[in-house]
């Protein structure tokens, strides 16, 4: 979608008639979530949106959006025309939504299992997340609206992301950290670009002239705007000489009247304010904000069904780690024990700024009994691994009021939580708002030790009936304000209440003048409440007794909210709560259980080789209940391939380190990540990338890989595969390149490009794979350039990294 000569005459146009103070003030968010317009120019104010799974709009909760499975699902799926659809969707959602610019796709890589955020990245794999990237951004910008791939560059872990210096080999990265980036500016053409918090090498990323300025835009053409991670532009001229066009949130930000002072005192250029204003406005031409210019897209695809394509990606992305005896799918079943806290009530998103509000999610229980409606379903509750406890539903108010106790505002919640940032409900304003009081009936199904909580950040007095239960402050744990809001601190009641009798519940929360009048204006808090439950030891006893009566168990286990999320990493890759012990004691009492695993990534499991099915599901988006319900009765195929390398054990990991020492976190493994580190280590992961089996076989048939005419492609690889099973089924054949002559500085393969393809029971077909020719190139540091590496490679056609079927050789 190139930009015509008639935009960019319209940008100039815009920009000559600004002067500096407007232009300055055009480069700082006027608010949370959007930059000021100019109406004198034909300019609109432009509104932003998280997310990569769904487009949350300006408003934490109550507006309702799509939720599609996490983006590390979407790359189970290995198929780059299910994210183009994807995106495809979230723009139509944000066009619904007057959102011109979503922050997404996140493109940092899965370089440690302990990442706290990497169900937000796609893979541990440069080439495919880069496929994974690009495909999406083609799909949103398909749809008119603007995508900002971040975080630029080598936000790969959270810990005191904020103020740690990525120290990175100009080899690693080129070669595996940019080249995601790469892919997606240059193949998909991107409008947008978000930089990190982080320093690289020395230097933070927002004022980063090196890459932003000359390998973002010299080198590989980037003709889009660079926005800041949410606070991180920190320095008026270390931006704007380093090439950051718009520095958020706002009202406040380093940019307006400082860089125009700035400007004015001489310690910048008003050519380069110039050049930051003109890339904006081009923005705004792109996406339709600019009078008397077309929109870069005035034809919009065809509607997607959200949530049908919702449980298709879900499905498509399920990884059958194992299945013993084929036990999946299900058949000829007669009952089943259903186990897990994640059966009723599922994990379907990560934790952070991916999230979104929908307004109703099945439960897996309820799904399975669906499909199954001749077969007795049992369920167990078996251990209750969260440390949050959730809101309670139904009818809550939220009342905010002034000192003198006046009604600033009024809303009507779904739930016992309250969540506003960066911006306050309609007549609320920050001078004057002194408390917010949430407030509701509550009647208890059951009798006995009810467990609510209080969890936020600020003074709270909790009431039962105008009895106070708790009066006093939460302080938080955290310097980062996303971290304080994921996990904020707690405090939890025990109160013993009565079936059947109603009760009023009211929270109050003081507000400090500071939680507000800042950019960020964060008010969130929530009551929670959990019924009284068995203890762990019957719970999980309870749990196994029901195994045993029935024809098969599957067990439903999870991460929280505590362990994976934006704003902090995880500090082991174990199951939380007793989930081990439950999984394996209710294994020992059925050999045919099948562990149902929800998790944005990696984690132990001690049980896998005494169950007969492993089925990795990631967060699996609104639609998971139903998906999971499709792929256990063979509704539907497990389509899924691992797109991150499974450990057994955390101390078999290679690369383990996300906390910085002293500032500074080393990569210093360069380019040995993944499972470019596992075969060089010579220790065996659980499952190996690129893993996950089906519900029927394939035979590889034969290889051919032929030289192209394209200097950009290294050979042309044709693979026949047979479908000999008794099913319709996807394969996803991997194409995996290696120097027939070992190289210790390289690895010992690694993914040069794959394909997807179906085939009927009985049928074959034919998988074609361009091998790009980057794929023989490393970057020489000393040169300053890529070199190819000419010599004999073996092409590998497999299932997995450790499962190649075929091989031929190319001469480069």
């Amino acid at each position: 979608m190139p930009h015509t000569e008639d935009a960019e005459a319209a940008v100039e146009r815009a920009l000559a008639a600004l002067d500096l103070d407007t232009k300055t003030r055009l480069l700082a968010g006027q608010d949370m979530w959007s930059l000021p317009g100019v109406a004198e120019v034909g300019l609109a104010p432009i509104v932003m949106s998280d997310g990569p799974i769904g487009v949350r709009g300006r408003s934490w909760t109550g507006d309702a959006a799509i939720a599609l499975p996490s983006p590390t699902a979407q790359a189970a799926s290995w198929d780059p025309e299910l994210a183009e659809k994807s995106g495809r969707l979230l723009a139509q959602e944000a066009r619904r939504k007057g959102v011109h610019v979503l922050l997404a796709p996140t493109v940092n890589l899965h370089r440690s299992p302990l990442g706290g955020r990497h169900f937000e990245g796609y893979s541990e794999d440069p080439l495919l997340t880069g496929a994974m990237a690009a495909a999406f951004v083609r799909g949103v910008q398909s749809g008119g609206v603007a995508t900002t791939v971040k975080h630029f560059v080598a936000n790969d872990s959270e810990t005191d992301r904020m103020t740690l210096d990525a120290v990175v080999g100009e080899r690693a990265l080129r070669e595996l950290y940019l080249a995601p980036f790469e892919t997606a500016v240059r193949e998909a053409g991107a409008w947008g670009v978000m930089s990190a918090y982080n320093s690289v090498n020395g230097t933070t990323m927002t004022e980063h002239s090196a890459l932003q300025n000359g390998v973002l835009r010299e080198e590989w053409g980037f003709d889009g705007f660079v926005v800041s991670d949410w606070t991180a532009s920190r320095d008026t001229v270390g931006s704007a000489l380093g090439g950051t066009d718009v520095a958020m949130p706002g009202p406040v930000t380093v940019y307006g009247e400082h860089l125009a002072a700035a400007v004015r005192d001489g310690r910048v250029e008003e050519a380069v304010v110039d050049e930051l204003v003109r890339r904006v406005l081009r923005l705004a031409a792109r996406v339709g904000a600019l009078e008397d210019v077309p929109a870069a897209v005035v034809e919009f695809p065809a509607e997607v069904d959200g949530a049908a394509h919702a449980r298709d990606v879900a499905a498509r992305s399920f990884v059958l780690a194992r299945n013993v005896g084929g036990l999946l799918p299900l058949a000829d079943v007669a009952s089943i024990a259903v186990i897990g806290m994640a059966a009723t009530e599922p994990r379907v998103m990560g934790g952070g700024s991916a999230q979104v509000f929908v307004p109703h999610i099945a439960s897996p229980l309820d799904a399975l009994r669906e499909a199954l409606p001749g077969v007795k379903v049992s369920y167990e509750v078996g251990t209750d691994a969260r440390t949050q406890i959730p809101p309670v539903s139904g009818e809550f108010r939220s009342i905010a009021r002034d000192a003198q106790g006046t009604i600033l505002s009024e809303d009507v919640l779904v739930e016992s939580r309250v969540g506003w940032m960066g911006e306050l409900p309609t007549g609320v304003d920050s001078l004057r708002l002194s408390s917010v009081e949430l407030t509701g009936a509550f009647t208890p199904a059951v009798s006995g030790d009810h467990h609510f909580t209080v969890a936020g950040i600020g003074y709270y007095r909790l009431t039962l009936d105008e009895r106070t239960l708790f009066e006093g402050a939460l302080l938080p744990t955290s310097p980062d304000p996303v971290a304080a809001f994921i996990d904020p601190p707690s405090t939890r009641l025990t109160v013993p209440l009565n079936a059947g009798e109603a009760a009023r519940l009211s929270l109050t929360a003081t507000i400090a003048p500071e939680q507000v009048s800042g950019p960020l204006k964060l008010v969130f808090f929530t009551l929670g409440h959990t019924a009284p439950q068995p203890g762990e030891d019957e719970g999980i006893e309870r749990a196994a007794e029901a195994a045993g009566s029935a024809d098969v168990a599957v067990v439903f286990v999870n991460t929280t909210e505590t362990v994976e999320s934006e704003g902090f990493d995880r500090e082991s890759l174990a199951l939380p709560g007793r989930q081990d012990d439950l999984v394996a004691r209710v294994a020992a009492a059925n050999e045919r259980t099948v562990v149902v695993v929800t998790a944005g990534a990696p984690v132990e499991m001690p049980w896998a080789d005494d169950v007969s099915a492993v089925l990795l599901t990631w967060f699996g988006g609104q639609e998971f209940a139903g998906a999971l319900a499709d792929v256990l009765t063979g509704a539907a195929e497990p389509g899924g391939r691992l797109p991150t390398t499974w450990p057994a054990r955390l101390a078999d990991a290679p690369v383990s380190q996300v906390e910085p020492a002293g500032g500074r976190l080393v990569y210093d493994e360069g380019v040995f990540i993944g499972y470019r580190a596992w075969e060089r280590g010579g220790v065996a992961p659980a499952f190996w990338f690129g893993h996950g089996l089906g519900y029927t076989d394939w035979e590889y048939g034969d290889i051919a890989a032929e030289e192209s005419d394209d200097p950009e492609v290294l050979a042309t690889v044709r693979v026949r595969v047979s479908n000999t099973g008794d099913r319709d089924g996807r394969e996803v054949v991997q194409v995996y390149l290696e120097p027939a002559e070992a190289d210790a500085e390289r690895p010992a393969r690694w993914l040069a490009g794959f394909a997807s393809v179906t085939a009927p029971a009985g049928g074959e077909t034919e998988a074609v794979v361009e091998i790009p020719a980057r794929s023989a190139r490393i970057w020489d540091e000393g040169a300053g350039e890529w070199r190819t590496v000419g010599g004999s490679y073996v092409v590998h056609a497999g299932r997995s990294v450790a499962d190649l079927r075929l091989s031929a050789v190319v001469e480069v």
